[in-house]
């Protein structure tokens, strides 16, 4: 448990990605979910209760031929300035599933965490002591946001035209499995 503790406490020092890009901070649960799925998406989750903070990309697949399913969306953590690790997947935008070539541990407190946010807010909730945030560029092209209801939604105005109204999901997960992380 004590090296649990030493890796949340060193995860929690990584600095910001891109630290010259303000952040802004998502409060709706649904729209949360929307840019996360948007193609392009750079999210930090924060505790409120500890500060400790994981900040993740997801980028979704490109869809298959013939396949009528939504491409997933791949899931990764940043490990370092500017280095992303593979976590696993977000399929059907719902369930996700954590990858058998991530080379980051399933009980890694990253991971963890991503699990726990994930079923929290796609399931229609915000926990008040979870801070999410975006860098202030759009989460499907990456184009820096200017305008208020853009920085609010973390999509850029065409952008979300193109990803419709917002909605979330009814994703389900053991209780039990998946304690609150942190």
């Amino acid at each position: 448990m004590a090296s649990v503790r030493r890796l949340i406490h060193m995860t929690s020092q990584l600095s910001h990605a891109h630290s010259d890009v303000p952040r802004a901070e998502l409060a709706n649960p649904a729209i949360t979910v929307r840019f996360m799925l948007a193609g392009d998406a750079y999210v930090t989750f924060q505790s409120r209760r500890t500060g400790t903070r994981f900040t993740y990309r997801v980028k979704a697949g490109k869809p298959r031929p013939g396949d009528t399913r939504p491409p997933p969306h791949f899931v990764s953590v940043l490990t370092g300035p500017d280095h992303y690790e593979y976590l696993g997947c977000v399929y059907e935008r719902k369930a996700y599933s954590h990858g058998r070539k991530s080379r980051v541990d399933q009980s890694a407190p990253s991971a963890i965490a991503f699990v726990w946010v994930w079923r929290t807010i796609s399931g229609g909730d915000m926990h008040p002591e979870l801070a999410v945030y975006h860098e202030g560029r759009c989460g499907m092209c990456g184009r820096r946001l200017t305008t208020p209801e853009s920085i609010e939604t973390g999509l850029g105005p065409i952008c979300a035209k193109r990803t419709g109204p917002s909605r979330s999901s009814n994703a389900t997960y053991d209780d039990d499995e998946y304690g609150k992380p942190f």
